[in-house]
């Protein structure tokens, strides 16, 4: 093996293997994560080639929707589905437009976050300021840089907001938000498309209502394995007869439910097929035979 078959079979190696040694509860940690994403992935699939529905959020971003996140049909979201509503924060921190800059690093710190709903009189949501925001604004001070005539379009908007003492010169508009009525999955989609670690909340009045968080979504999503199992019971209980249920056995793990036992085969095909619809299972794994 020649130097440079030797250099590249080294780099194969160190991108395999972590930098640093795995934590107790780093395989839990990414399997979490793994059916958070899974979750996600679900959302954004019953989106694709909706546009002309009513869809996700107010944004900044042109790839994404202009109106507040909602559910995406017109009829109530599906019975059981958690909601924004169930895990924002109430109540929030808001900045008005007009604060100066200063009190908003204070308020900032004061609440221990990255980034604020900035709101008009009347608590409409007009904007977010954040920590970056803030930081791009001493950065282009202290430089004492300044775009030239034919400067890029992007450094001379940078620097034209950075010029801002307030809230309403700072901020990033419109604000990505979600409505109360949307539910957790569809709102982890837009938080996961849209990089945001904290979303406001509005009415459909624009008006603001709450915050809700990424951390709090996740949550939301990933059920422990003993609230999976009861919700399986319970699809066992209404789908199969006493002489069939009576002969299953459930084991979940990380989400995976395994079903073990005999029964019926027509029963047997759609007690499957309900528990494979299981708001966040993962997999299951059929070990029942036909009786």
């Amino acid at each position: 093996m020649n130097e440079h078959e030797n250099f590249s079979a080294g780099a194969e190696v160190r991108r395999d293997v972590s930098s640093r040694p795995s934590s107790p509860g780093e395989t839990a940690r990414q399997d979490t994560l793994l059916r958070y994403l899974g979750a996600v992935a679900t959302a954004a699939s019953k989106h694709a080639g909706t546009e002309a529905q009513a869809l996700p959020s107010a944004t900044a971003r042109p790839a994404l929707p202009s109106t507040p996140l909602t559910p995406h049909s017109a009829s109530a979201p599906e019975p059981g589905l958690p909601l924004v509503r169930d895990v924002m924060d109430v109540p929030v921190a808001s900045l008005r437009e007009d604060l100066p800059y200063r009190d908003i690093a204070r308020s900032l710190a004061r609440e221990h976050v990255g980034v604020l709903p900035v709101v008009d009189a009347e608590d409409h949501v007009v904007g977010v300021v954040s920590e970056s925001d803030l930081l791009a604004k001493v950065a282009f001070e202290a430089s004492g840089h300044r775009p030239g005539r034919i400067g890029r379009l992007r450094e001379r908007r940078i620097h034209g907001k950075a010029r801002g003492d307030l809230a309403a010169d700072l901020m990033t508009s419109p604000a990505i938000t979600v409505l109360p009525g949307a539910t957790v999955a569809e709102a982890a989609w837009l938080a996961a498309l849209s990089r945001l670690k904290r979303m406001p909340v509005t009415g459909r009045d624009g008006r603001l209502v709450g915050v809700v968080r990424r951390d709090a979504l996740l949550q939301s999503l990933i059920r422990d394995d003993a609230g999976i199992r009861t919700e399986v019971e319970a699809t066992i209980a209404a789908c199969c007869p006493p002489g069939d249920r009576e002969n299953v056995e459930v084991a979940v793990h990380d989400g995976i439910v395994e079903l073990t036992g005999r029964m019926s085969s027509a029963t047997l095909a759609r007690l499957v097929a309900e528990v494979e619809g299981i708001f966040d299972v993962v997999e299951v794994k059929n070990l029942l035979t036909a009786a």
